[in-house]
């Protein structure tokens, strides 16, 4: 879907220029020279003084290079030019190609901040973003397993060696602690304190946190520590173990992210089952709320920085237990 992006005319929902696409990673075509200096400042600042991780940042650089690429092509210079029109234009034209309400909101709120920044650093004297509301995003209940399922997951037979001892253990730590699929793959050996029954995390921006870790996770971990990692890496590989990660592939390499899901996603097809890391980080929240566990404590041991996202899972405990009254109750069923 195209739309036209020009000040003084309406937007269309067919035919007019391209979407607010970077056309390329770095400087957007026919951008200004002060426009893209003002995204590099603002980058900079997430970078040095926010301590934002590569991801986070190339994510903000490519909101904003279609940012200023809409706002250039609706004849709109400098950031300094852009009025709360050119803005909502900008949201309107989001809403219009149908993208999840989830990367509207996102994308509006990177362009808040970076024109707050442009103002707090004096490069600006208004703010076209101040009074322009975040759209509204529909809440979902996150994916969850069943205990039974998880049960299900966690209890098929693994294949024999150090793969599959592995795989177990990648499965485990997960439903077991909740970590994010790059925190998992991010694990240094020196980051086991399983004496004390804890891993160090190291989350979104660097942030540390310490996640307990018992029974069966601990177990598979401390099992594939012994038996498994160390005979990963093939006889005729020419590159060492890494000697740092916990999780390694069977080169000896430190797996990524995304062989940690392909991982996870293939067993979970063996049992019938869709599942993604997240979704065992979803369950192992989800089965704590359902086993009493505090509010606060669950927010520690995912690492979110803000209460309000822990608690979505209090509604996917409410749906818990829903369910359970209805099933339960002898005359929940009556009309």
């Amino acid at each position: 879907m195209s739309i036209s992006g020009d000040r003084g005319t309406a937007d269309t929902a067919a035919g007019g220029a391209t979407a607010p696409e970077a056309t390329s990673v770095g400087e957007p075509a026919g951008v200004s020279p002060v426009f893209v200096s003002n995204i590099a400042e603002f980058l900079g600042y997430l970078s040095v003084e926010r301590g934002a991780t590569g991801n986070t940042i190339d994510a903000y650089r490519r909101d904003l290079d279609g940012y200023a690429t809409f706002m250039t092509r609706r004849g709109v210079p400098t950031a300094r030019d852009v009025d709360r029109d050119d803005v909502t234009a900008y949201v309107a034209a989001l809403v219009r190609l149908e993208l999840a309400p989830t990367t509207v909101q996102r994308r509006v709120s990177t362009v808040k901040s970076f024109h707050k920044f442009l103002v707090r650093e004096g490069l600006t004297e208004h703010h076209p973003t101040a009074d322009v509301p975040l759209p509204k995003t529909p809440q979902h209940l996150p994916d969850v397993l069943s205990i039974d399922q998880a049960d299900l997951l966690l209890s098929q037979p693994f294949p024999d060696g150090p793969a599959g001892m592995r795989d177990r253990t990648i499965l485990e730590v997960l439903y077991g602690c909740g970590l994010r699929a790059s925190e998992l793959a991010g694990l240094d050996v020196t980051d086991l304190e399983l004496e004390r029954g804890f891993l160090r995390v190291f989350g979104k921006g660097g942030k540390e946190r310490l996640v307990p870790i018992a029974g069966a996770a601990i177990g598979a971990l401390r099992e594939y520590l012994e038996r498994g990692r160390p005979y990963l890496r093939p006889a005729t590989s020419r590159t060492a173990q890494d000697p740092d990660a916990v999780f390694l592939s069977v080169r000896g390499r430190r797996l990524t992210r995304q062989s940690v899901f392909d991982i996870v996603r293939r067993y979970g097809r063996v049992v019938g089952l869709d599942v993604h890391p997240h979704t065992l980080r979803h369950s192992f929240a989800t089965h704590l709320l359902e086993g009493g566990a505090d509010l606060r404590a669950l927010q520690e041991m995912l690492g979110h920085a803000d209460i309000s996202t822990t608690q979505v899972y209090t509604h996917v405990d409410r749906r818990h237990l829903r369910e359970e009254y209805l099933s339960t109750h002898p005359r929940a069923g009556l009309r």
